[in-house]
């Protein structure tokens, strides 16, 4: 349970989706903790149950996993600025999340982050008690399959360049926001091919 004010920037997310009242708003507020998380701590590990979605208010992430050939590879980037989308904001492995399956990424905070916390007993409870959360959970799903499938296509069907190019016109924020060595973990390269990349392009 957090102020409602507390839930503010959660509220504004969802409000570009579906329209809230006061009583909706109070009982996401009744049924939500806010967690405040130091740099390097690991919101989730790889292979555990995955039973918690931080939606991030500040400060900065990253989800990685590991590949068939031992390389750390970095799935997703977290954080809350004017350029995030549902998959910036969330920080969780959805499919594990609503699958009661083991998580295929670990998840750790790269500055000190600031976060509301959901539970699954939460979620459920609210999607059951309130058509307008469970219409804009509805709203949030299709928009993660979107990006999973879309994050998936890039790295398995385009080539180094072409991902590259791909972040510079639809993320190129990122590379303002995070270091070589992580961008080029995104991309799914070493740091010198990101490198060389650059210097062609």
């Amino acid at each position: 349970m957090v102020p409602v004010e507390t839930c503010e920037p959660f509220f504004n997310y969802m409000r570009k989706s579906v329209d809230l009242d006061a009583d909706t708003m109070q009982l996401i507020a009744d049924h939500t903790g806010e967690v405040t998380l130091p740099e390097k701590h690991l919101l989730l590990l790889e292979g555990s149950p995955c039973e918690k979605i931080y939606f991030i208010v500040s400060g900065v992430g990253r989800s990685y996993y590991t590949d068939f050939s031992g390389k750390t590879i970095t799935w997703n980037f977290y954080f809350n600025t004017p350029e995030s989308i549902s998959k910036n904001l969330f920080a969780t492995d959805y499919r594990a999340f609503l699958n009661n399956t083991l998580s295929s990424v670990a998840i750790e905070a790269l500055s000190e982050v600031n976060a509301l916390m959901f539970n699954k007993t939460q979620v459920n409870y609210l999607i059951e008690k309130s058509h307008t959360y469970e219409r804009w959970m509805r709203k949030l799903n299709e928009a993660a399959f979107m990006n999973m499938y879309d994050r998936a296509f890039t790295l398995l069907t385009k080539a180094a360049a072409d991902r590259y190019h791909k972040l510079v016109k639809e993320e190129s924020h990122l590379l303002q926001m995070f270091s070589n060595y992580y961008i080029a973990s995104y991309l799914g390269i070493a740091p010198q091919s990101l490198s060389r990349i650059r210097s062609q392009h």
